[in-house]
């Protein structure tokens, strides 16, 4: 059977058609395709604008079916997870991508700090360190021991916080002189705990040389050499203190008055008081002056003079009650309820304030408790500032 050279002839144009019609189909649907990602993508965009974080999730994971392969979109995926607290879908998204071949240097270095962030949100503070350390030696090296510090400060693993503080301050992100001196006490308080003074004592020795102008190191050393029995050490420290520290002073002249009295320097440390409340008046600086002013011989009612002074200077209801309590009142039968609701106005006063975040509290913090801020209370009560 001999073969028709005309089927080959009319086959060819055929099969040339038949192919280009399936390139034009593959074509408007590769089109189809890429018109609805970005529409998805944009939709998203409007709903994050508007503060849609739902609808904005939905957009952006039709966006993500539409076109895997896009890393940002991911990325803008993940972030939003882990803003609506769903922490483990934020870890599967960056999982994933990390688990892609063909990404990217930089953004694997990216997914892994993003994984690292997810981690610290979830409170997984084990697997973030974990994160974090993969950082190093990568752009996000200085955020991922920023975020370290942070993780070994909420552990309290004061050690290590230390290790990474240095590695910071040597790669010129700032001075953490006083950070660090702030871990050496943080370390001498646990040695205390664990009866092992003489570790606490060459820690607080250590933090006072390490940060010479700091004013907690010597408040503690000064608190322990108290506790020893060597008062007069003590109140050296302590003026070296108020000498190194002065914005401190209203701090130090708490622990610094009944120091004074038990080592009978009451005049020279009365004296020292007296010239900084001139300078800076504060209602710690008026109760050490009126307690050694008291100690110092004088009569009772001229040591409450001070209070009168206070008040010329500026209202002061924290000095008006501790004026009005030592005196007689002509229906002194309703003194009590007068003193009792002067006291209760005055508590809000006599409260520290974080400078950072506002959070007030009835004793001083080195580090805040609401915001975790390292020195953000000022010496200076609420009625002071």
């Amino acid at each position: 059977m001999e073969f028709d050279f005309s089927w080959l002839l009319l086959g060819l144009p055929l099969a040339f058609i038949l192919g280009w019609l399936a390139s034009r189909f593959d074509l408007r649907q590769l089109r189809m395709e890429n018109r609805r990602a970005p529409k998805a993508y944009f939709r998203g965009l409007n709903f994050l604008l508007n503060e849609q974080q739902d609808q904005a999730i939905d957009a952006f994971i039709e966006a993500v079916q539409n076109d895997p392969d896009t890393s940002e979109l991911h990325f803008a995926l993940g972030n939003l997870f882990r803003r609506r607290g769903e922490y483990e879908r934020a870890v599967r998204v960056h999982q994933h991508l990390l688990s892609r071949g063909d990404l990217s240097t930089a953004d694997r270095h990216r997914a892994q700090h993003a994984l690292a962030l997810d981690y610290l949100r979830a409170g997984l503070l084990d697997r973030a360190e974990e994160a974090l350390l993969k950082l190093e030696g990568t752009p996000f090296e200085t955020e991922a021991r920023l975020a370290l510090l942070a993780n070994y400060e909420r552990s309290r693993d004061w050690g290590r916080a230390a290790e990474v503080a240095q590695r910071l301050e040597q790669s010129d992100q700032g001075s953490f002189a006083g950070r660090l001196a702030h871990y050496l006490c943080e370390q001498a308080q646990a040695h205390l705990a664990a009866q092992e003074p003489e570790r606490a004592f060459a820690l607080l020795q250590q933090a006072v040389a390490d940060a010479p102008t700091a004013a907690r190191p010597r408040l503690e050393l000064a608190r322990l050499l108290h506790q020893r029995g060597d008062a007069a050490a003590a109140a050296d420290v302590l003026e070296e203190a108020a000498r190194r520290s002065p914005a401190a002073l209203p701090l130090i002249a708490a622990q610094w008055a009944p120091l004074a009295i038990a080592t009978g320097r009451t005049g020279s440390v009365l004296a020292q008081l007296k010239g900084h409340y001139e300078k800076a008046p504060s209602t710690d600086l008026l109760e050490a002056i009126v307690s050694l002013e008291e100690q110092a011989g004088g009569a009772d009612a001229q040591a409450r003079d001070w209070y009168l002074r206070h008040l010329e200077r500026g209202p002061s209801l924290v000095a008006a009650a501790k004026w009005i309590a030592g005196e007689k009142l002509e229906h002194e039968q309703f003194h009590p309820l007068v003193q009792r609701a002067l006291d209760h106005a005055v508590k809000p006063l006599t409260r520290y304030r974080c400078a950072a975040c506002g959070f007030e509290a009835r004793q001083h913090f080195w580090q805040c408790p609401g915001c975790q801020a390292w020195d953000s209370y000022p010496a200076r009560r609420v009625e002071d500032l």
